[in-house]
């Protein structure tokens, strides 16, 4: 059972940037997508970015310009470049495959955007 472990989390200013890390126990190939997923608080957790097996990318309209994400398959591994910073990115990522694995879940990294 493939398990994600999610990295590189803060507390950062507004304006600042953050390198999230989600190392995976298994081929991140094995899934037709990868996603960063947001939950914010009081807020039910949402994808924010996405990559899909053929390396299509996407992203939710309130970080578009703003975050980059990228694999390095070798590793399994999956990367979030978040810069510009705004408060409202504030919460708890997680990484995991498009539908996501309910057991796959880590315990997610928390991003805090504020002054």
């Amino acid at each position: 059972q493939v398990q994600f472990v999610e990295s590189g989390g803060g507390l950062v200013q507004p304006g600042g940037s953050l390198k999230l890390s989600c190392e995976a126990s298994g081929s991140i190939l094995s899934f037709g997508a990868m996603a960063w997923y947001r939950q914010a608080p009081g807020k039910q957790r949402a994808w924010v970015a996405l990559i899909t097996k053929s390396g299509n990318l996407n992203y939710v309209d309130s970080v578009k310009g703003r975050f980059t994400i990228f694999r390095d398959s070798p590793k399994n591994t999956v990367y979030l470049q978040m810069n510009n910073l705004k408060p409202d990115d504030t919460g708890v990522y997680s990484c995991n495959a498009i539908p996501w694995i309910n057991e796959a879940w880590g315990q997610g990294t928390q991003v805090t955007v504020s002054s």
